[in-house]
């Protein structure tokens, strides 16, 4: 395949985005699409060469500096050309890690091939360390390579643990997986298995909370015990509290600002104000005064 004309035979295939779902694809080139996702689709150019024909600038541009990110790597397929809309690259051969696990074990040296993998994705900077199993392709050598690398660097979530890798797995290879891990890598192990740990609990959680009935008439009779402004005087008596409190804070702030002792000031307001208590204390509503003194006097002097 000649690259040269590449931007002329890709003006034949259209890839447009669709929400939730793969791309639209017409293609009226004589290419062959050999894979499609939510970001685009996938041509045969050669033997040895595909490209990847996006839906809008963005996502190729994210495709583009993720792929450029591994090129050191031998887990990244090699960039051979970039367009607007198109990267061409090297042509992943093998088979993919869901098709593998179909009719081959889970071995250890596999296990040992995909912590290498997470270690890669790590140190060539991809803020998820982590890809679904169809997207993991073991080579004729022996090898991993990854496609579909866009989301590596650009989602605004990310977990702490390889949460997809494994989920993709199933149950049985999981625990496979992970066996592995806890003899080759113990600590990492140890770290995983305390993210998933959470994340069940976080789970349990939220079925909970989605399950439990809200009772929404109860919660509003019971929360009556919290009101104040029915009754007259305990509003008032409220109302004063919250103003003294106000004026109190800010007046020992202004004091402290000013490099002035406010003690003698502070004593005369709860002098005042003791008075004004006394008599609601008689009423039921009783406070103590000097502890919100006290309380005042040690918040402020340790800002200051």
């Amino acid at each position: 395949m000649d690259l040269i004309n590449l931007n002329q035979i890709l003006e034949n295939i259209q890839v447009r985005n669709q929400v939730n779902e793969d791309v639209e694809v017409i293609n009226t080139s004589q290419l062959e699409m050999i894979g499609k996702g939510r970001q685009g689709a996938v041509f045969k150019l050669s033997e040895d060469v595909c490209v990847k024909v996006f839906g809008n600038k963005e996502d190729c541009e994210r495709e583009h500096h993720a792929l450029s990110l591994g090129q050191q790597s031998n887990l990244i397929p090699k960039i051979i050309q970039k367009g607007t809309l198109y990267v061409a690259m090297e042509m992943v051969k093998g088979v993919d890690l869901r098709e593998y696990l179909q009719s081959q074990p889970f071995t250890k040296e596999l296990s040992s091939k995909l912590i290498d993998m997470l270690i890669t994705f790590k140190t060539i900077g991809y803020e998820r360390i982590d890809h679904h199993k169809r997207q993991i392709f073991i080579q004729p050598d022996g090898n991993l390579k990854v496609i579909d690398v866009a989301r590596t660097i650009w989602r605004d979530r990310v977990y702490p643990y390889p949460r997809k890798l494994l989920t993709s797995l199933g149950e049985e290879n999981k625990e496979v997986f992970l066996s592995h891990v806890q003899e080759l890598a113990p600590l990492l192990y140890k770290e995983w298995e305390y993210y998933i740990q959470m994340d069940e609990i976080s789970r349990q959680i939220c079925q909970t909370l989605l399950t439990q009935p809200s009772d929404s008439d109860q919660l509003i009779t019971s929360s009556e015990i919290l009101l104040t402004t029915a009754d007259e005087q305990n509003h008032v008596f409220q109302l004063e509290g919250l103003v003294h409190k106000v004026f109190k804070e800010e007046w020992i702030k202004a004091m402290l600002a000013k490099g002035i002792d406010p003690e003698v000031v502070m004593q005369k307001i709860d002098q005042y104000m003791d008075n004004k208590y006394s008599n609601y204390s008689s009423r039921g509503y009783v406070h103590d005064r000097h502890y919100q003194h006290r309380y005042y006097q040690h918040r402020y002097q340790n800002r200051s």
